[in-house]
């Protein structure tokens, strides 16, 4: 399968800029849908309910990892890049999954965990052998200090030094995340096209993009300095929690280094015969915006990156919501965004933000209606809030090791609900890997299919507004500002102006529009009507208004 596949219901090397203001559904395989009864879903579960995610409208899904894997981190510690763990099911179900999304007008991407691979995996099994095998140099090794310890003061995201200790060669690895997901040294020219050469793999099986795991991690700074402390106040709990001591540097050598735009330049030369794009994560604390304008500036790196100011612990207000946009302005003004309120790595935003439904509707019109493109995770689209995960039933090797303080990314990572007319909600006949919330089966699709003001309804409509004015998902952006708890910008392109205003607050506003005869594009949303040029918005209203020509 290429890029030209019969399956293919849209031609990508046509349309390169498809990404660009696509709604994009993050699928976390293990808990979406299991087709075989063994409580963990599957790619067979996906394909049964790819018709789901095509009727709420979206361009692409994302698709968390699937490979062969020990699943120490869930698929996050690769152990073979081209192949289908078991679990999951085959390369054969790969290629169905591909092929009847494309035929339900649906895009395919995949997460490519490149940073790093599971211990497990043959090109550390040989690099570690010796010093001097072929593949010696794939992974980064460094000596000790004289007195025994680690070569830099790095510290892992998991806790801890990120360094560990091999008695065969008597050299430390780096790792980044845990002991058995050790750092690919991309300093080795070998590496890059072992890893340029997976991308062409799923390329070839007609995947139309890749999320890049944790993508400001590929390089190392090769003389191995030391991290400088990081001043109290400038610590935040964006990437890790306030009580991992990885808050406490600021990461200048373990990562971001300015090498890494080579290697990104590498792959989008590999993706563009096939019009595929991608999507980074740059997980920093201090520096996300910037590696986001750095990643995705001009046409040949990057497509798409996200940071972390939306996956915050704090519920933003007005002022920040213009502040961040404002900041992409200046430091990302020839690259693009890629938005998300959710993912399997923090707390649902219902419960992250302690959001009602009447906010939530606001900020999915926002993500809507702003620049970039939009992530949702799936169960967002139902309002789910998180899980409640007892620490006995825990899978994750983060909250276990930060328990209680921090309760891990469990919650996050609960099987999907179906229906309500069983405790696992439709999700498998067996056990499930991790328990079905009860609060979930309230909001199931088959509670919401007949309620028009509900959640999923919601969404529908809002990414259907944002289709039937592709201004919104590729036109450009001015005027944006709030007025204490009001926030509001105008989008436009050649052919149309939409004017858009939100109210963050609980208190009535009153606003005036821009000169001119405005329609009441948000309609289909509960959109307030724009009349006489000026409107008042309840609690948690929006107006979305379309310029007359």
């Amino acid at each position: 399968m290429n890029a030209e596949s019969p399956n293919r219901s849209f031609d990508n090397t046509v349309d390169q800029d498809w990404w660009r203001g696509a709604v994009i559904y993050q699928i976390y395989p293990r808990s979406y849908q299991d087709s075989d009864g063994d409580g963990i879903g599957d790619l067979g579960g996906i394909v049964q309910r790819l018709p789901y995610i095509a009727d709420l409208g979206v361009d692409a899904i994302w698709i968390s990892p699937f490979f062969t894997s020990p699943m120490k981190d869930f698929g996050y510690d690769v152990s073979d890049y081209r192949d289908v763990d078991p679990m999951f099911g085959t390369l054969a179900d790969f290629d169905q999954l591909v092929a009847t999304a494309h035929g339900l007008g649906l895009r395919v991407m995949i997460d490519l965990v490149l940073s790093h691979t599971s211990d497990q995996h043959a090109w550390f099994q040989e690099s570690r052998q010796s010093r001097e095998n072929a593949k010696s140099d794939w992974y980064v090794w460094a000596d000790p200090k004289p007195d025994g310890t680690p070569p830099t003061n790095w510290l892992s995201i998991f806790g801890g030094t990120a360094w560990q200790w091999d008695p065969r060669r008597e050299q430390y690895y780096l790792h980044n995340f845990l002991t058995s997901q050790p750092d690919l040294n991309f300093h080795t020219p070998a590496v890059q096209e072992a890893l340029l050469d997976v991308a062409r793999f799923w390329l070839d099986r007609g995947v139309d993009g890749f999320r890049l795991d944790t993508i400001n991690f590929y390089m190392h700074d090769k003389q191995l300095r030391d991290n400088p402390p990081l001043a109290p106040e400038r610590r935040n709990a964006t990437i890790a929690p306030t009580v991992n001591p990885y808050n406490h540097q600021e990461h200048l050598y373990d990562k971001n280094q300015p090498e890494n735009l080579d290697f990104l330049r590498k792959l989008r030369a590999v993706m563009q015969p096939y019009g595929a794009a991608a999507v980074g994560e740059v997980g920093d604390a201090q520096l996300g915006l910037e590696l986001l304008g750095q990643y995705t500036a001009g046409n040949d790196l990057m497509q798409m990156c996200y940071a972390f100011e939306f996956l915050a612990n704090d519920a933003p207000s007005a002022a920040d919501v213009v502040a961040v946009l404002d900041k992409v302005d200046r430091v990302a003004s020839e690259g693009w965004p890629c938005w998300a309120f959710s993912n399997h790595d923090v707390p649902r935003h219902a419960s992250r933000w302690n959001f009602d439904t009447p906010a939530l509707k606001l900020v999915t019109t926002l993500m809507m209606a702003w620049r970039g493109s939009a992530c949702i995770y799936q169960g967002e689209e139902l309002g789910l809030e998180q899980a409640d995960v007892a620490f006995e039933d825990l899978q994750d090797p983060y909250g276990i090791e930060f328990w209680p303080e921090y309760k891990g990314r469990d919650g996050c990572r609960t099987p999907m609900v179906w229906e309500n007319n069983n405790q696992n909600g439709g999700f498998t006949t067996g056990r499930p890997w991790l328990p079905v919330s009860p609060d979930h089966l309230r909001q199931a699709p088959t509670m919401q299919i007949d309620d028009p003001d509900g959640m999923l309804a919601f969404y529908k409509a809002a990414i259907a507004l944002r289709h039937k004015y592709p201004v919104l998902a590729k036109g450009h952006h001015r005027d944006l500002r709030h007025e204490g708890d009001l926030v509001s910008f105008v989008r436009h392109d050649d052919q149309q102006t939409i004017f858009c205003a939100f109210n963050m607050s609980d208190s009535a506003a009153d606003l005036s529009l821009p000169t001119g005869q405005w329609d009441n594009a948000g309609n289909t949303i509960g959109g307030v009507a724009p009349i006489g040029g000026k409107i008042t918005l309840g609690p948690w209203q929006v107006c979305i208004a379309a310029k007359q020509a």
